[in-house]
């Protein structure tokens, strides 16, 4: 039976998420040594191991979940709270149909081993995993600072001792991840976190790609199916070696990381165009445009990084990132003590939110980052700025039943539904497709749907209140009113979406 085949992959899936695993050690043996070297995968020679990171019985009721960090089609990151300990982290929500149905598992397994297994001040951290029927969470470090693509986009572009900091803090996890025998392949501005006071951590392991000589610990049919040559990644920061279909090399993050220090000094990437077939065209032809106010050593930094061969981009070559170092760019740099450094002061979130963004439904817990990839899928970057508009109200799996698979929800909230002589408590819900409709939250089932246009003389948004708000289209008009006092937030959302 469909449905039964579905239930038991989607089981599976879910045992693969257990805290222990057992590696079969023949699969490290030399018999299968030229498997492992066309896979690109080395498998250390290990019966079993424990994850650091354990697998908890918690459900997602035991957390108080905030505002959304990111979204990605199968995964949102939302701020979650322990209610018990207080503790925050930064919630990673998957949805199970979908990384089944879009074979998506080994890349969801790959993530959270190599996760586990990573240690350094530079990367985000991986504390414990749960699950229930219909998504996977990862509870990560939660890096209250932000994404590094944000100050950029506050302050215009940066300093250039601000972009020396956080390219030096970027260039020593990058050092580690590779001496880890990984390529992250998917470095960018919005994969650079900030800690509270400032510090960089890299984020989102979705495409990483062990080598054969990894340190990593890699569980069977934890690998992607994939060829290292696939293109993976985001479409301003891929290499031309990629878009050529060459192997994967330590390079590739290089390139990426030479484009994000272009956007730190400049405010933009270097190959930003029109659509993603003209940016490919200007990164096969390395058509880079420098600023005048770059200073030399920038320059010439970003010009190495840029080297259409990647075995020529300083890290990349046979002196290692000793040569990216020594570059008169880092000059008083101390390697040493890099994280005792004085961060650059952040700019802060200039949007006034109201206090009820952090606001938690009485009866439930409110409410993914899953990186914008080529695997992934990709959503719009007005779709990204819904998100930090809407205010998350009480999300949690059950309403995932109403979504098809790669939908996100945007913005939900427990809304009166008014009428002439009564009111009716509904879940109002926005998402990415875009559709617009609300829900009985008792009885869990649809109760209308709010035909979408982008046209805003099909679908206007009338804000008479804080709390009150119409929802108009040419047959009807919706009347709700938000305890929470959103009704902005919501005028706020779908017009941006519209206009998308």
């Amino acid at each position: 039976m469909a449905g039964e085949e579905g239930g038991e992959t989607i089981d599976k899936t879910a045992k693969e998420f257990d805290s222990k695993a057992t590696i079969d050690s023949s699969l490290s043996n030399d018999n299968n040594s030229t498997s492992n070297s066309n896979n690109n995968i080395h498998h250390q020679k290990s019966k079993s191991f424990a994850f650091r990171a354990p697998q908890q019985n918690f459900s997602i009721q035991d957390f108080e979940l905030g505002k959304i960090y990111g979204v990605g089609s199968y995964s949102k990151v939302v701020r979650a709270k322990k209610k018990d300990t207080g503790v925050v982290y930064a919630m990673k929500i998957m949805d199970k149909k979908f990384i089944t149905k879009e074979n998506k598992t080994a890349y969801v397994k790959l993530e959270r081993i190599v996760l586990d297994q990573l240690d350094h001040p530079g990367v985000v951290r991986l504390f414990f995993t749960f699950q229930d029927t219909f998504s996977l969470y990862m509870a990560l470090e939660s890096c209250e600072g932000g994404e590094l693509f944000d100050q950029i986009t506050r302050k215009g572009r940066l300093a250039e001792d601000d972009a020396r900091f956080y390219a030096a803090e970027a260039v020593d996890a990058l050092e580690y991840i590779h001496s880890m025998g990984l390529i992250h392949r998917d470095i960018k501005p919005e994969n650079l976190l900030l800690t509270a006071d400032g510090h960089i951590k890299i984020a989102d392991f979705g495409s990483v790609k062990p080598m054969q000589d990894s340190r990593i610990t890699v569980l069977p049919n934890a690998a992607s199916d994939d060829k290292a040559c696939t293109f993976v990644g985001t479409a301003a920061y891929v290499p031309p070696e990629v878009l050529n279909s060459s192997p994967a090399t330590f390079g590739n993050d290089l390139w990426a990381l030479g484009c994000t220090l272009y956007q730190m000094l400049s405010g933009t990437s270097p190959f930003k165009d029109a659509s993603e077939w003209l940016i490919f065209q200007r990164i096969i032809a390395r058509d880079i445009r420098f600023p005048n106010y770059f200073s030399p050593e920038a320059r010439d930094l970003i010009d190495q990084l840029l080297n259409i061969d990647p075995s020529r981009r300083p890290g990349a070559g046979p002196d290692g990132y000793a040569a990216l170092k020594c570059h008169p760019f880092f000059k008083g740099i101390d390697w040493t003590n890099l994280r005792s450094g004085t961060p650059p002061e952040l700019a802060p979130d200039p949007r006034v939110h109201s206090a009820s963004s952090e606001d938690q439904d009485s009866s439930r817990s409110p409410s993914h980052a899953g990186s914008l990839k080529a695997h992934d899928g990709a959503a719009s970057a007005s779709e990204g700025s819904v998100t930090r508009l809407a205010s998350i109200d009480s999300f949690d799996s059950k309403w995932q039943q109403f979504l098809e698979a790669g939908e996100s929800v945007l913005m939900i909230s427990m809304v009166k539904k008014l009428q002439k002589l009564s009111s009716k408590k509904v879940q109002l819900i926005l998402t990415n497709k875009p559709k617009l409709f609300y829900v009985d939250p008792a009885k869990l089932v649809p109760k209308g749907n709010i035909v979408w246009s982008d046209n805003p003389n099909d679908l206007c948004i009338q804000v008479a209140t804080p709390s009150n708000f119409k929802i108009c289209t040419p047959k009807k008009v919706l009347s709700f009113e938000d305890a929470k006092q959103r009704a902005m937030q919501w005028k706020k959302a779908i017009e941006t979406l519209q206009n998308r």
